[in-house]
């Protein structure tokens, strides 16, 4: 059975950090969902439409990545996309607290 990840934020705008899990996550995985979220609370810097094309150019058009848009709790879509991992950077001690 395939090792299928997700990695699940706004990416607005993506980052070199953020690139960088995508690519050692690549490591341990067979294919990596990137979600790409729609926040009503957040006012975007980038469209939906644009964040998501940055992470596919990010990701360098890696056929493991998969770049997809969603709504709603991140858990049902992880489950309506069959993953087994999500993946998380965590920058700070606060990030853990959070998490």
């Amino acid at each position: 059975m395939p090792h299928v990840a997700m990695y699940a934020g706004s990416f607005d705008p993506i980052t070199n950090g953020h690139a960088d899990l995508i690519r050692r996550s690549l490591a341990f995985v067979d294919r990596l969902v990137v979600a790409v979220a729609t926040s009503a609370s957040k006012q975007p810097l980038f469209t939906t439409e644009e964040r998501v094309a940055l992470v596919r150019a990010a990701a360098e058009n890696d056929p493991r990545v998969e770049v997809v848009h969603f709504k709603g709790l991140l858990i049902e879509f992880a489950k309506s996309q069959k993953v087994k991992m999500i993946i998380r950077g965590l920058r700070a001690a606060s990030d853990f607290e959070y998490e």
